[in-house]
């Protein structure tokens, strides 16, 4: 090699506009995976699937799911499973609704005190973690494979709630309670759009804040226009999302129960509309908490480091042990809270609810991202991976699926995740 050759620098390859942009290709994958599964459903439905009130519904689906589905991450990210979340979400859903519907009345609480519902979510609560500090401790500390204990839970935990109903379902639940539960409790427009428009610029803030903090360690950055890009594409997705909900007008005969409640004197004429659901104001929030304490925090640094080595990790000096039991229990607590979503929708308790919810679950963490080999799992893509789930269903059931072959596709496009999840891994490692 000659000098002057050796002294060239080598030319740099023109990168590609979302090469720029730092795009997650899995995360591009699952949003045109979404994309495509939602035209497909609204040309079958000539137009159904995409509608105000069709979105509204879907997006309220699919926050028990997706709920749990953040912490389901966090288990299967270290190398673990959990197969009891739909039975120990009927334990609480019945636990909560017997404590406002029997419990608290018989203590000299009347239907409709202010304190029903709230001892109702905190108790439900504290079923959950207890569960889930229980199956942890039998992971942890015994040794017992998660895949066993949790089976075990299947069984238990679902039956326990049957004991506590006596097999009844329980309701009607309170009606402050049911605001969690999507149609029963929504923001309306413009609350909605003053939430929108701080979620916007709180995403602008947060994009260029680390541009800031990463020039100021000098690290390499996106070019200008890409940030922007990626500013102008974060504000149109949640401006589309608030205006989508907020364009489904509540019919004038709901209006006509009460038009005091949605601003009017009377129903004719009262252009109200439902906006955004409290339920999935409660989904973000939980996904914010759970992406910073996977990415800020030293529970998350600890989580996916035992997942990428547990013997490495506890090597090192963590309480691999410990650590599991408290995955469990988020777990556990998650579970309650799907409940109260799960259960405030319905606006009772049944003993089918979140049957079958294991499989939506884990699939949602699988498709979303999440690697069963540990290690490797984002908080946004197995909320995309529940929203791509439940489009699944919700869609099939409009187009007129019988639900075993829902169930057939279902099953079959986790299998086929699984699969292209291992082959783009092993993409990258020949890379």
């Amino acid at each position: 090699m000659s000098a002057e050759s050796a002294n060239t620098p080598q030319t740099r390859r023109k990168r590609s506009f979302f090469e720029e942009l730092e795009l997650d290709t899995r995360l591009l994958g699952m949003i045109g995976a979404f994309v495509l599964v939602a035209l497909v459903f609204n040309f079958l439905t000539e137009g159904r699937f995409l509608t105000p009130r069709n979105i509204f519904n879907l997006t309220i689906q699919t926050v028990s799911v997706a709920i749990m589905a953040t912490g389901m991450v966090f288990v299967i990210v270290t190398r673990h499973i959990d197969l009891s979340v739909g039975a120990v979400l009927a334990s609480c859903s019945a636990l909560m609704a017997i404590t406002q519907v029997r419990i608290l009345p018989g203590m000299g609480f009347e239907i409709g005190h202010w304190i029903i519902p709230w001892v109702a979510i905190a108790v439900g609560i504290i079923l959950g973690a207890l569960i889930g500090a229980f199956n942890g401790w039998l992971v942890g500390y015994h040794g017992i494979p998660a895949f066993i204990v949790t089976l075990g839970g299947f069984l238990v935990w679902r039956n326990v709630g049957w004991y506590m109903t006596d097999g009844q379902t329980i309701g009607p639940l309170d009606e402050t309670f049911m605001v969690f539960g999507g149609i029963n409790g929504t923001l309306g427009g413009t609350i909605s759009w003053v939430i929108g428009i701080i979620a916007i610029l709180a995403a602008i803030f947060g994009i260029f804040n680390a541009r800031r903090v990463k020039l100021a360690h000098d690290f390499q950055v996106k070019p200008m226009w890409a940030e922007v890009s990626l500013a102008v594409i974060a504000a149109g997705a949640i401006a589309g999302f608030i205006g989508i909900l907020t364009s489904y007008e509540v019919p004038e005969r709901v209006v006509a129960r009460d038009p005091a409640k949605y601003g009017c004197e009377v129903a004719e004429g009262c252009n109200a509309v439902y906006g955004l659901p409290i339920s999935v104001l409660l989904l973000i929030a939980i996904a914010a908490i759970m992406t910073v304490v996977a990415r800020k925090t030293r529970f998350g640094r600890y989580i996916f480091a035992t997942g990428g080595n547990p013997d490495a990790a506890e090597l090192s000096g963590i309480n691999t042990r410990l650590l599991t039991v408290k995955i469990f229990t988020l777990m556990g607590v998650l579970c309650a809270l799907a409940a109260l979503v799960a259960s405030s929708r319905l606006a009772n308790h049944s003993n089918d609810i979140g049957t079958l919810d294991e499989l939506r679950v884990i699939a949602a963490a699988v498709i979303g991202g999440t690697a069963l080999s540990g290690g490797i799992g984002t908080i946004y893509g197995a909320i995309l991976g529940a929203l791509i789930m439940q489009s699944l269903q919700s869609g099939m059931a409009m187009v007129g699926v019988d639900a075993p072959l829902q169930n057939i596709v279902v099953g079959a496009v986790l299998v086929v995740a699984v699969f292209i999840d291992i082959q783009y891994r092993k993409r990258l490692g020949r890379k």
